[in-house]
């Protein structure tokens, strides 16, 4: 069966593949140009991520596709429903990557409370001469330990960021998904010499949790409209810090500018953008922004079980080829 792998998979993913008898297409085919050149390889299994759109005139259009997999949680850029009433299998990989967004959004939560932030950009450029000044400027740091995380979209990936913030000696707080069903969920935290300990972490409605926070991280699908608005932020405390790591469009980038710009807002973190993958140049040069250009899930480790897990689940559902 022959494979195109548009967005790219590990090694040991590719290899499994390869060593099971399937052959791979492995270049990166343009959007425009995706139908031809399946129809023109015989692709059987198309792998995406986020870059490759697979609507229903793609599926249509190519009557030789038996799997449709995506690397990642996300199924937002392929139409599942159509490809599943055509017989097409759907899969993707939503554990692979949640360990890696949620040590971002700590790498992206520590910087801007220690404001590294920012004095990464001052201390090349000023630190040899206004040492004392910068000093004095970023005195103002704050702590996590006893303060309050919001997990907005309390699933995989908000499981995962409870378990870092509890073992900070975070209080967390989240808004579950509609599917989840009680007030609370169990997490339980695993340590490195067999140990375990159970927390219990309250899911409550979006509005209390955004009264409640000192720091809120959004981990949700797109959104039709803006999650976080101007009116959402005015229902937060004086100073709060928010991370979006989830899909562009679910804050307001206006409204957060501004609320920065009053000071109801002391800093924030954005992986993702409204118009990306050309951001706003205001967001972009703002010194209270912490940012990153979608990376949230890529690291060499996540990407390793994501082609692991595809490979896997093409060679159970199709066999070896050989």
């Amino acid at each position: 069966m022959n494979i195109l792998i548009n967005d790219g998979i590990s090694t040991k993913g590719g290899k499994m593949l390869q060593e099971a008898g399937f052959k791979l297409f492995t270049q990166k085919v343009p959007q425009d140009k995706l139908v031809r050149f399946m129809n023109d390889k015989h692709i059987e299994i198309l792998l995406v991520r986020g870059n490759t759109q697979v609507p229903m005139e793609v599926i249509e259009d190519t009557p030789s596709l038996k799997l449709i997999g995506r690397g990642g949680s996300r199924l937002d850029n392929i139409d599942v429903e159509y490809a599943e009433e055509m017989g097409i299998h759907v899969i993707n990989t939503p554990f692979a990557s949640s360990q890696s967004v949620a040590e971002m959004v700590f790498a992206h939560l520590f910087g801007l409370a220690r404001n590294l932030h920012d004095s990464n950009r001052n201390m090349p450029l000023e630190g040899d001469l206004n040492f004392s000044d910068l000093k004095r400027s970023y005195a103002n740091a704050i702590e996590l330990k006893g303060k309050t995380l919001g997990i907005v979209g309390y699933g995989r990936i908000g499981k995962a960021v409870a378990k870092m913030a509890l073992g900070l000696g975070m209080k967390v707080l989240g808004v579950a998904h509609e599917n989840h069903e009680g007030d609370a969920d169990e997490v339980k935290i695993d340590f490195h010499d067999g140990q375990s300990l159970t927390f219990k972490v309250p899911l409550l409605e979006l509005e209390e949790v955004l009264k409640e926070s000192d720091f809120i991280t959004l981990h949700v699908p797109r959104q039709e409209h803006y999650l976080i608005d101007e009116l959402a932020i005015s229902k937060m405390k004086d100073g709060v810090i928010l991370l979006n790591l989830a899909r562009g469009g679910v804050i307001d980038e206006v409204a957060l500018i501004k609320a920065i710009e009053e000071g109801k807002v002391r800093s924030a973190a954005l992986d993702v953008f409204e118009k990306e993958p050309t951001p706003e140049l205001q967001i972009l040069m703002h010194p209270q922004l912490s940012l990153s250009p979608h990376v949230g899930g890529l690291t060499i480790d996540a990407q390793n079980r994501i082609g692991v897990e595809l490979a896997e689940q093409i060679i159970s559902i199709f066999g070896k080829q050989n």
